[in-house]
């Protein structure tokens, strides 16, 4: 009877052997870097209320986005006619401080604008630095206006803003639970947009009046500070 040489049997199952262990290996990194990565998500609609002028709201809301003001010197920078730089306010987690940087892209709509991000950089020590690479973003604030119930001279300035967060734990917040580190993160992020959507609503309403008045120079009202 014909046998199969015990050599070669021997290596390829030696072979199997190895790639199982690799593979094992594999899914377990794979497991580990999901266990180690946190999920950060906040949303915030926030409403201005306000006295229309003569120049109607909706025309000053209907814009190009070529025509905004950047609102805040301090803050914001002009990439190009729909394109901005934001250096947000820094941010406290932890024992770190973190100030993002945002690139942002304005897209009009029929009632307001859609402001998307499209890269966030964090600056901040080297560990902050680090994060870089290691996490990813997604931002709307839908801007709009509309009409407040009940007073014809009124309208009201709405932004709804969401953020969506996905970065991987520093090692040295590692032996923290996963949950209580998205809890933490949700909480400043939320605490974010309480600080600056009223802000930003405050600034908007105070571009359309020097606009509605006839001042077309589209000077920046903000000074950078909270």
């Amino acid at each position: 009877m014909w046998s199969r040489p015990q050599g070669k049997v021997r290596r390829t199952a030696w072979v199997v052997a190895a790639q199982a262990a690799e593979q094992a290996h594999s899914d377990a990194a794979d497991g580990s870097r999901r266990e180690n990565r946190a999920h950060l998500m906040a949303h915030r609609e926030e409403t201005h209320e306000m006295e229309e002028l003569e120049r109607p709201l909706a025309e000053y809301m209907s814009l190009p986005a070529s025509q905004y003001s950047v609102l805040d010197a301090e803050r914001i920078e002009r990439v190009d006619e729909k394109t901005f730089k934001c250096y947000v306010h820094r941010i406290k987690f932890f024992t770190f401080e973190v100030c993002p940087v945002l690139l942002v892209r304005v897209d009009e709509k029929p009632n307001g604008c859609a402001i998307r991000l499209l890269s966030c950089t964090l600056e901040g020590s080297p560990l902050v630095v680090a994060q870089n690479e290691k996490f990813s973003a997604s931002m709307v604030n839908n801007v709009r206006w509309s009409d407040v119930p009940d007073e014809p001279t009124k309208k009201q300035l709405i932004s709804d803003t969401t953020i969506d967060v996905s970065i991987e734990v520093p090692a040295p917040f590692r032996r923290i639970p996963v949950e209580g580190i998205e809890m933490t993160g949700r909480k400043v992020l939320q605490q974010l947009l309480r600080l600056v959507l009223p802000r930003f609503l405050l600034q908007l309403e105070k571009d359309y009046r020097a606009w509605a008045s006839g001042d077309e120079s589209r000077k920046p009202l903000g000074t950078g500070e909270l």
